[in-house]
């Protein structure tokens, strides 16, 4: 089976039989007429030349029929295609039209924006440069003010600074002028009352010198003095406990036979000072602070150990920072942190190292290291012959020149004190004086002064009268030989009586050589 012509097919083919089948009746007419006006004998043979004849016309006809409408055909599709791309093209041409309108409309508002957005870029940009011109000015201005109120609060500070290192000096010259007057009123008044209030008041200048000097440490002024000789270890301790108010609790157990640089002795006296002032101040009223010298190979070592409180881990970050000397400035010193802030800024110089641990009395300790630069052997005493001993009367008792003191004969009765060594068997300085026993300490001078009020109230016979006064005298010899053995200026302070003895006995009682605030001098006990 074939499938079915289309229907456009059919159509033709309907519109082509008419035309064919005319010239197909009409053919036929033709050799029909042919035939019967031939004879008979050529009638065959024009019949079948006829047929063929006349099947070829319509073939023919058809042939020309259908290439006609084919042609008609093609030249309507022609047309319409022709029509068509026409129409395209005009389509066309109106679409690239509106493209083209619509590509300038885009072009013509983009250079429009394009030119606006320039203008308002440049006029901006303009506001902003004044605007900037403007601030930058101000920004001079304020800088220039700021700049110029540094430069005043750093002339304030500084010259705040300045005043205040310069009172600090004028203090430590008033506080060594003081000291020097009473080292001579020391001397020249033998009233054992005086004298202990004397010495209270030298005590009492030490302290007022020790703070003078804090402030030209932390000033970064010229702070004490510098010595011309070593200073022993022994008498850096004790210069040290002479500076604080609590040296009566203050036990020394071990020293060294090391001296410290002349140059640098002021300064590690100063800052045990701090550091042993630290201990007393913070640790029970009762408590003692015990003190402790060990020679390392770096240097010896100074071990501070008190009783009071554990510093709790923020103030050990504070005091380990105070004692570093790292602050740079004076703005976080407190009235509580002066003292270690000292301490770092004369450790700082000196190359010395402080640091905490817990001490095994249940309060902190303190390890101050000082370097083997600034020690040195200690200097040997100089030996001289003691001046002659003055004579005295049974009756009166006589007033010791200052030029020539004369030395103790009797020994304290033994109602008042237990025998103590004397004479020969007593050590004595290269002065050929009596040497003081280590650890006998200023601690003694308020019981001394009540011994002597009690034994003023019983009637001294004449030869109590008269060692008393002999016993003196010695005393102010020691104090003027004591000078150049271990100082290069000032008076010494004397050493007070022990706590078991109510009246010293001559023979022990020595020339003291603690260091105080002014004058660091020799062995003074404090």
């Amino acid at each position: 089976m074939t499938a079915p012509a289309p229907s456009g097919d059919r159509s033709t083919v309907r519109s082509l039989l008419p035309l064919p089948l005319l010239t197909a009746a009409l053919s036929a007419l033709a050799v029909v007429w042919a035939v019967t006006s031939v004879p008979e004998s050529a009638q065959a043979l024009v019949g079948c030349g006829g047929a063929i004849a006349a099947v070829l016309l319509c073939v023919a006809v058809t042939a020309a029929v259908h290439a006609r409408r084919a042609a008609r055909s093609v030249r309507a599709a022609l047309r319409t295609a022709t029509a068509e791309a026409e129409r395209v093209a005009q389509e066309r041409d109106l679409q690239a039209e509106r493209w083209r309108r619509e590509h300038q409309r885009h072009t013509d508002a983009t250079a429009h924006e394009r030119a606006r957005l320039a203008e308002e870029f440049t006029r901006e940009r303009a506001v902003r440069a004044q605007e900037a011109e403007a601030e930058r000015a101000r920004l001079a201005a304020e800088v220039r003010r700021l700049s110029g109120q540094l430069d005043r609060a750093l002339g304030d500070r500084d010259t705040a600074i300045a005043s205040t290192a310069n009172a600090a000096a004028r203090m430590q010259a008033l506080a060594t002028g003081t000291l020097a007057d009473l080292r001579a009123m020391e001397e020249r008044h033998s009233d054992e009352d005086v004298l202990a209030d004397l010495l209270h008041l030298d005590h009492r200048t030490a302290q007022a010198g020790r703070l003078a000097d804090s402030v030209a440490v932390l000033t970064g002024a010229r702070s004490g003095r510098r010595w011309a000789r070593p200073i022993s270890m022994e008498s850096v301790l004790r210069g040290a406990m002479g500076r604080i108010s609590g040296y009566q609790r203050i036990r020394l157990h071990s020293v060294s036979d090391t001296a410290v640089a002349g140059h640098a002795a002021e300064g590690v006296m100063h800052a045990l000072a701090e550091v042993l002032d630290n201990a007393a101040n913070f640790s029970p009223p009762n408590a003692e602070v015990h003190v402790y010298v060990e020679e390392v190979p770096a240097g010896a070592i100074v071990s501070v150990e008190d009783s009071g409180l554990v510093m709790s881990d923020v103030q050990l970050r504070r005091a380990e920072q105070a004692v570093s000397g790292d602050a740079g400035g004076l703005g976080g010193l407190t009235g509580t942190r002066l003292g270690l802030a000292v301490v770092g800024r004369l450790s700082r110089k000196h190359g010395m190292k402080v640091s905490f641990r817990p001490s095994a009395r249940g309060g902190t300790g303190v390890l101050m290291l000082i370097p083997q630069d600034i020690l040195t052997v200690a200097p040997s005493p100089v030996r001289r012959p003691a001046d002659p001993p003055a004579r005295s009367t049974p009756t009166r008792a006589p007033q010791p020149r200052l030029g020539a003191p004369a030395p103790a004969e009797a020994a304290t009765p033994p109602d008042q004190a237990p025998p103590q060594e004397t004479g020969a068997d007593a050590p004595r300085t290269g002065d050929g004086l009596p040497k003081r026993r280590r650890g006998r300490t200023l601690s003694a001078a308020e019981s001394a002064r009540a011994a002597a009020r009690t034994a003023e109230r019983r009637t001294d016979p004449p030869e109590d009268i008269r060692v008393r006064a002999n016993r003196f005298g010695a005393f102010r010899q020691a104090v003027r030989a004591a000078g150049p053995a271990e100082r290069t200026g000032g008076h010494p302070l004397p050493a007070a009586p022990d706590d078991s003895h109510t009246t010293p006995s001559p023979q022990t009682e020595t020339a003291p050589g603690s260091p105080t605030p002014s004058h660091p001098e020799g062995d003074t006990t404090s």
